[in-house]
């Protein structure tokens, strides 16, 4: 049966792709097939500072990813570092375990959420997140689907690492600028990259705005780095 559900999902995917385009799809597919779903990303993790969006089915999906890397917690955090599925049918309910996350995200409209690692035995290599916004579970079957999803996805990336430099997949959504930002602030005030990435996400939680946002006005001088300092 599970291979059954496998093929079917792997053709939905492949009717609406070519090459490169496969993210998205998957994403598409994700909103389609799993009942409650609203929006989904698939997103590349590694420690706090290295993150990549690969797709999203919308901006507001796009949003809620870019909140989890500014605070530095959520289930897509969680997710990753356990290693299983973290189901949250109750955002609002989770200020204990996310303090930051649970009322910033409920602000943007998010009610539940679920996400899956993206593994090969010990190797992670991100997540599978999905969105609601009406609180709610999702069903054995839909949970499921969605872990056949996340294998299919794991196996693409791992393909694509495979594949010539043009044919690689180019991220929706880079965090390099991040990265550029943390080695500029640590150079300048001659601390680690770990306490200058703390201070821009600090400084971007404080101004309620992403920790990319805030990268890219350190990178172009708006803002000063003595705001920075303490």
């Amino acid at each position: 049966m599970d291979g059954q559900r496998r093929d079917r999902l792997e053709r939905m995917i492949a009717e609406r792709t070519t090459g490169s385009e496969w993210p998205l799809a998957l994403c598409a597919v994700c909103v389609q097939v799993l009942p409650g779903v609203d929006a989904a990303a698939l997103v590349l993790r590694g420690d706090a500072r290295a993150q990549e969006m690969v797709s999203a089915s919308d901006g507001w999906a796009a949003s809620i990813e870019e909140l989890q890397y500014t605070l530095g917690e959520g289930p897509a955090v969680e997710a990753f570092r356990g290693g299983g599925p973290v189901l949250v049918r109750d955002v609002s309910t989770e200020e204990g375990r996310w303090p930051g996350f649970a009322d910033a995200a409920a602000e943007q409209g998010l009610a539940a959420m679920f996400a899956f690692p993206l593994q090969v035995g010990g190797i992670r290599l991100g997540t599978l997140d999905l969105y609601r916004r009406r609180p709610g579970g999702l069903s054995a079957e839909a949970v499921a689907d969605a872990a056949l999803l996340a294998d299919l996805a794991t196996l693409a990336l791992l393909e694509n690492e495979l594949a010539d430099d043009e044919d690689r997949l180019r991220m929706e959504v880079s965090y390099q600028d991040v990265h550029m930002a943390t080695g500029v602030l640590a150079a300048k005030l001659r601390i680690s990259l770990e306490d200058a990435f703390a201070r821009l996400r600090a400084h971007a939680f404080a101004e309620r705005r992403s920790v990319l946002e805030v990268s890219r006005d350190v990178l172009d001088q708006r803002i000063s780095l003595d705001r920075l300092a303490d």
